[in-house]
């Protein structure tokens, strides 16, 4: 179905892109998230104390993988002596076995209170730190590393058990007031809720939406590039939801803010949770009307039209300037889909 904006058309009522469900973190039909096993209490300690459960340790929002390739996650038993002293424990959700076998419980902890020897703090919080943690009550090959790093080489249900862990405990970490009267709130329902003992307010873990462009005119396809980028790091066009707004009225008002062209019709293709810290990224193809950019420079720093065949030499690291979105993230995964012919 399609409804008519003035001169703008859009379409309504598709389903997303075709393959969308394997966009990084895209979940796993074997993960069951058991909203009713949220209750703290005896059932909640007795899940976490069951044998077959399995807890993925995060230190400072970096999960612990393992592998030669970091290509899985560590599980470790409740009882493994490196959970010793670890903070709060969140429920992600049961993942399903071997048919006829029970499900299994899996935990995130959050070991940030950990202090591992010879840490540089700053780096830790660069745009993109590559150094890894090894703690010392596990193998060597078991090491806490940035998760932008390694999300393309786990399987989906890592994946999405990381992101949900990631973003949940980042949640708890930056919430720690309640929000309507100021006072300390603790950690409820398995994690998935805080609550204020001053005022009884719930509080419920943020999820931003964010509007993410591929915006196309002919043969080209926008890009552009934020402030302390790495040198030649280019992406689609992004931009968070304003309340009030929809989906369609925030692509095009982040388009003309940040290049200053016309949007006609607006489609949405596909989505991704975004674990950094807590975004919902919603990919959208957008019909560019004018050609001529006119870049704000508070903000983007800069963008450029990039032909089809131009494209392939980005995503191929030919490009004598422009390098390609990183793997794994929904902006490489539409321009891969655009250049395949794989939107509809």
């Amino acid at each position: 179905m399609a409804r008519d904006h003035g001169a703008v058309t859009v379409r309504e009522g598709r389903k997303d892109m075709r393959n969308g469900h394997n966009v990084t973190f895209g979940g796993s039909a074997r993960i069951d998230r058991a909203a009713l096993q949220r209750i703290e209490g005896p059932q909640f300690d007795a899940l976490f104390a069951n044998p077959a459960a399995r807890v993925l340790p995060v230190w400072r929002g970096r999960p612990l993988v393992t592998g030669a390739s970091r290509n899985a996650l560590g599980w470790l038993p409740p009882a493994h002596p490196a959970l010793a002293g670890a903070g709060l424990r969140v429920f992600l959700g049961l993942v399903a076995g071997a048919p006829g076998t029970a499900p299994t419980p899996r935990f995130a902890v959050d070991l940030s209170a950990w202090q591992p020897a010879g840490v540089d703090s700053a780096a830790t919080v660069a745009f993109f730190d590559t150094s890894e943690q090894p703690h010392p009550a596990l193998p060597t090959d078991h090491r806490f590393t940035e998760l932008r790093g390694v999300m393309v080489g786990l399987s989906p249900e890592d994946a999405e058990l990381a992101a949900t862990a990631r973003a949940l405990l980042a949640w708890h970490e930056s919430h720690g007031f309640c929000s309507r009267c100021g006072a300390e709130s603790a950690a409820a329902a398995a994690g998935w809720q805080r609550l204020c003992p001053a005022c009884g307010a719930h509080h419920f873990p943020r999820t931003d939406p964010v509007v993410i462009m591929l915006v196309l005119r002919g043969n080209r396809v926008l890009m552009g590039r934020s402030h302390g980028w790495p040198e030649g790091m280019y992406s689609l066009l992004a931009g968070f939801v304003e309340p009030g707004e929809t989906v369609e009225a925030a692509v095009r008002r982040e388009v003309r803010e940040e290049a200053g062209i016309g949007i006609g019709a607006v489609e949405y293709l596909t989505s991704q949770p975004w674990p950094f810290p807590a975004s919902l990224m919603l990919g959208c193809r957008a019909e560019a009307l004018e050609d001529d950019l006119r870049i704000d420079p508070v903000e983007i720093e800069d963008a450029l039209w990039i032909t089809r065949e131009e494209m392939v030499e980005v995503m191929t690291g030919r490009h004598p300037r422009v390098k390609p979105a990183r793997r794994g993230a929904i902006a490489h995964f539409l321009v891969s889909a655009w250049l395949a012919d794989q939107l509809d």
